[in-house]
């Protein structure tokens, strides 16, 4: 229930303090939204496996973000961002379109 509440509370301060991310900081943005997502569904599916732990999801969420993020960051520095960029959606869509088959199966037991 703690997080539900939170992820209430997130969503009202977003729509009400309206935030602005610094331009530097734009092109990292969809990625680490992306790899959240990953780790979400990630964790959704071991909760439905019975296999979720509250430390694996956390370190697994930050270091999602994180690495997604060092990995666009080295494309820039190397003059291939957006490949590099297309390359991690891809990698994470694969993965989170992965675990939203396996939480289909296992909700309607497919």
């Amino acid at each position: 229930m703690i997080p539900v509440f939170g992820l209430l509370i997130g969503i009202a301060a977003g729509l009400f303090l309206e935030p602005t991310v610094p331009v530097y900081l734009q092109p990292y943005l969809p990625i680490a939204v992306v790899a959240a997502l990953d780790a979400l569904f990630g964790g959704l599916r071991a909760l439905l496996d019975g296999m979720f732990d509250d430390k694996v999801f956390l370190v697994s969420f930050l270091s999602n973000v994180v690495v997604a993020a060092l990995i666009v960051f080295l494309g820039d520095q190397l003059g291939v961002g957006t490949q590099l960029s297309t390359g991690v959606v891809v990698v994470l869509g694969i993965r989170i379109f992965s675990n939203a088959a396996a939480i289909r199966r296992h909700l309607f037991k497919a």
